[in-house]
Parts: C-alpha cells; sequence; structure tokens
C-alpha cells in the first residue's frame, strides 16, 4: 500500500474536525504523518478512543490511550455566540474551517450548529469571549460532510486569494500607466 494510499484511509478514520488539537493543520495532515510513521494514533481528541481503536486495526498496532497533552476526550460540543455581546468584529469567521459561522464584519455573528465540528477554533480571536461552547444535544458528527465543508472552505479561501492577487496585479498594471502618462 503506498503512503498516499494509507494516508487516505487513515484520514477516513478521523473525524474531521479540522481543529488542530493533534499538532497538525488539519485531519489530512495528521493521517499523512501518522502513514510516515511520524506521529502517534492518539492525539485525536474529538475522535477519542473510538479513533484510537480503529486506527490501531488499521495499522496492525496496539491501541494506546489518547495523549492528555493534545486534549481530553469528552462529549460532542458546538460553538454559541451570544449575541447579545458579539460586537460584531468578525475575527470568528476565517480561523472556522466549515464556514459555520455566519455573519460580517460590523453585524451579529451566528453559528450554524448542524454544521459546527466543535473545534474551538473560534474562540482565541474573539475580544469579548461572546462564544462559548455548548453540549451537541442533536448534532451528530458526520466526517464525509465535515471534509466537504472543510474542501469548500479552502477552495474559497484560494479563489479570494487569486482575486486579491488579481486585484493588487491589475492596481499595478494601472499605476504603471498613470507613471507612464505622466513622464
Amino acid at each position: 500500500m503506498t503512503a498516499a494510499t494509507l494516508a487516505a484511509r487513515i484520514d477516513a478514520l478521523l473525524p474531521q474536525t479540522q481543529c488542530t488539537r493533534c499538532g497538525y493543520t488539519g485531519c489530512l495532515p495528521y493521517a499523512e504523518a501518522i502513514a510516515r510513521g511520524e506521529a502517534r494514533i492518539n492525539q485525536c481528541p474529538p475522535g477519542g478512543s473510538s479513533a484510537i481503536r480503529s486506527l490501531a486495526s488499521l495499522l496492525g498496532v496496539e491501541p494506546e490511550p489518547l495523549n492528555p497533552k493534545h486534549g481530553v476526550e469528552g462529549p460532542g460540543r458546538v460553538a454559541y455566540v451570544d449575541e447579545s455581546r458579539c460586537i460584531g468584529c468578525a475575527r470568528c469567521l476565517a480561523p472556522c474551517p466549515v464556514d459555520a459561522i455566519v455573519g460580517a464584519a460590523k453585524h451579529l455573528h451566528t453559528v450554524l450548529a448542524e454544521h459546527c465540528t466543535g473545534c474551538e477554533l473560534c474562540l482565541p480571536p474573539c475580544p469579548v469571549d461572546c462564544i462559548e461552547m455548548r453540549p451537541a444535544l442533536d448534532h451528530v458528527n458526520d466526517p464525509e460532510a465535515n471534509r466537504a465543508r472543510y474542501r469548500a472552505h479552502l477552495e474559497r479561501l484560494e479563489r479570494q486569494a487569486l482575486e486579491r492577487e488579481r486585484d493588487i496585479e491589475s492596481q499595478k498594471a494601472q499605476l504603471r500607466m498613470a507613471t507612464l502618462g505622466r513622464s
């Protein structure tokens, strides 16, 4: 089995929360590190003991306890924005790996709970601590849907970067033309 195939099989066993608690930038980079033998199978708190057992079975190794350095296993949670405290700064939007937070600058934000992976990446950038994690009562983690939303998020960011790059090049061309016109 190739390293890429093994990494894909490992990635399929991860919860796709893209939380980065494992020490990698997302589930696929973590899976690739496991496939290369650079990461242990016990670094995913959202996957917890279930993911560890699945990974151990796939890799033919013994399961090991979740490494507490990466967090603790617990029930699913989702982010909640206290709209009475939200100042509309929009700092929570960019870190959400699945675009589960909706809103715009200078407007209130809200979390689409059914899309939230519970990654907690929206918590640190909030300057007024108006985001809290709550139990995911009716929410069922769907790794495939999470993966699809994460890919869409990355594609959106890539499109935005390309648009910014085109805008910059256009502005440079306009500046060159204006500079030549003055000469």
